[in-house]
């Protein structure tokens, strides 16, 4: 990978403009991150969706989640989505994304006055819903 660069405050307001250009009502899917294990990450061309676990392969299932009481996972926050241009800001390589954690990266406005919660994306054949801006 390459040296990490950390941007200043000045650096990270001028791709702004780039983000807020991002298309408001149809996206393109940038890359797909799964996480079988902690610290681990893997690229996938085509993933698949499942109700009951989410990205298939992926670690939700198993790691939990610090919103439920019991520490279970959380059966309404599944998946974790960005937008491509803010992560290409921050990362400054690509090969940098999948760092970030989130395993679905889209080249969309993912604000919530764009996309508010219980909003239904489609994703190829599955459909998801947001319910969470945080």
């Amino acid at each position: 990978m390459t040296e990490t660069k950390y941007l200043t405050i000045a650096e990270l307001d001028q791709g702004l403009d780039i983000i807020r250009q991002s298309p408001k009502n149809e996206g393109v899917l940038e890359l797909i991150v799964r996480r079988p294990q902690v610290d681990i990450r893997e690229l996938l061309e085509v993933g698949e969706l499942d109700l009951a676990q989410g990205l298939v392969g992926d670690n939700w299932k198993t790691r939990g989640s610090s919103r439920t009481p019991d520490r279970l996972s959380h059966p309404d926050m599944q998946l974790n989505i960005m937008n491509a241009r803010s992560i290409a800001l921050i990362a400054q390589s690509r090969e940098r994304w999948q760092l970030a954690g989130d395993q679905l990266f889209i080249d969309m406005d993912l604000s919530e006055e764009n996309i508010p919660i219980r909003t239904k994306l489609a994703l190829g054949l599955a459909i998801i819903e947001v319910t969470s801006t945080s």
